[in-house]
């Protein structure tokens, strides 16, 4: 079964690109080391989403069940595809040419 979405590899994807960073220029939150950011700004962008998603759950209580979901909603975003759609976006020419030179 093909879970495509929008273009994206699933519905998770394409909703947490949608809704939590459209129009998000990484280099104004992350580092400007453009040259080396494939390799960690996907597990950046997962840490920055959690922390939008859960900022105002108090992790000393049980877990509740919209947490539950909200976790295992999140578990199936493609977080290196959202990483490489923003980093294509928004790096400078040279980048982005060093990089799919690199990934062909």
């Amino acid at each position: 079964m093909d879970n495509k979405y929008n273009g994206w590899t699933n519905y998770e994807t394409w909703r947490v690109n949608l809704e939590i960073f459209d129009g998000f220029d990484p280099f104004d939150y992350f580092s400007d080391d453009q040259a080396n950011m494939m390799d960690w700004l996907a597990d950046a962008l997962k840490d920055h989403a959690e922390a939008i998603i859960f900022e105002n759950y108090d992790q000393k209580s049980t877990s509740s069940l919209m947490e539950d979901y909200a976790r295992a909603f999140i578990q199936n975003v493609n977080w290196h595809e959202i990483a490489r759609h923003m980093f294509l976006d928004y790096a400078d020419e040279a980048d982005v040419a060093a990089y799919k030179e690199a990934t062909a």
